[in-house]
C-alpha cells in the first residue's frame, strides 16, 4: 500500500529538500520504493528540456527510479525566484490543485512512499484563497516539519506547529537540520524544541553531509511513516 508525507519548513532555505532528499534514501534503505515531489516550484530555470528547479532535481534523483518524468515530480515550474503567487502572476497563469493532484496520483500509483515537499513555509500564498497549506490539508497527509537550526528557530518552530495543527493537520513530528554550525547552544535548542513541540523529533540532520550519507538519522522518521497509509 501507499503512504505519502508532506515535508513543510518553518521558513524558506532552511532545508526542506536535504531533509526530503534524506528521508528518500532512508526509506529506500529500508526496502520501499519510493520518489519525492515537488508540486509547486518557482525559480526555474531554462533548458533544452524545459523548466527546471534544482530542488525538484534532486528529489528526482534521491528517488528509487531517477528516469520519472520532470512534470510529475514538479507539475508547476515558475521562472521568477518569487513567492508562487507573484512568479505566477508574471506568466499570467493560476496556480490549481488539480494538475498536481493528477501527478500525485500517478506518482502514488507506483511507489510504495511518496515524500511532498512544501514550497517556503506554511502560509506561502499560491493563488488567491490558496497556500501551500492547502496541498498537505486537501490531500490529507500528515506534516513533519523540518526546522531550521539557527537563531530564530524556537518561535518559528513553535508558530508552525501551531498553524499545522490549528488547520486540522496530523504533525507527525519535526527534524532538525543544522542549517548554522556556528549557532550558539545548539542542544540547549534542541532540547528547548523535544521539551515545547507538540510532536516527536524523527532526527537531527547534521551540516554538511550529503543525503546518501545522512540517512541512518531519519530512522524514526521512517518507521513513523508506516503508520501512514492512503485510503
Amino acid at each position: 500500500m501507499t503512504a505519502a508525507v508532506f515535508i513543510a519548513g518553518t521558513d524558506t532555505g532552511i532545508g526542506k529538500t536535504h531533509a526530503a532528499c534524506t528521508l528518500l534514501h532512508a526509506l529506500r534503505a529500508a526496502g520501499y520504493s519510493a520518489c519525492g515531489m515537488k508540486p509547486v516550484a518557482s525559480g526555474c530555470v531554462e533548458t533544452v528540456d524545459g523548466l527546471r528547479n534544482d530542488d525538484a532535481l534532486a528529489l528526482q534523483a534521491a528517488g528509487s527510479a531517477a528516469n520519472l518524468p520532470y512534470a510529475l515530480i514538479n507539475p508547476v515550474a515558475l521562472r521568477d525566484p518569487l513567492s508562487p503567487h507573484l512568479a505566477a502572476a508574471h506568466e499570467g497563469v493560476e496556480i490549481s490543485l488539480a494538475p498536481m493532484r493528477a501527478a500525485f496520483d500517478r506518482l502514488s500509483a507506483g511507489h510504495q512512499r511518496v515524500v511532498v515537499e512544501g514550497v517556503g513555509g506554511w502560509l506561502v500564498p499560491l493563488a488567491p484563497g490558496l497556500f501551500a497549506a492547502d496541498i498537505a490539508m486537501q490531500w490529507r497527509l500528515p506534516v513533519i516539519l523540518v526546522v531550521g537550526l539557527r537563531l530564530g528557530c524556537l518561535n518559528h518552530a513553535q508558530l508552525s506547529a501551531r498553524a499545522i495543527l490549528a488547520d486540522g493537520c496530523h504533525l507527525l513530528g519535526w527534524v532538525g537540520n543544522r542549517v548554522d554550525p556556528a549557532m550558539d547552544a545548539p542542544e540547549e535548542n534542541l532540547a528547548t524544541l523535544r521539551e515545547l513541540l507538540p510532536a516527536p523529533c524523527l532526527g537531527v540532520l547534521p551540516h554538511g553531509v550529503a543525503p546518501a550519507a545522512a540517512a541512518g538519522e531519519l530512522a524514526a522518521a521512517v518507521s513513523a511513516f508506516t503508520s501512514v497509509v492512503l485510503g
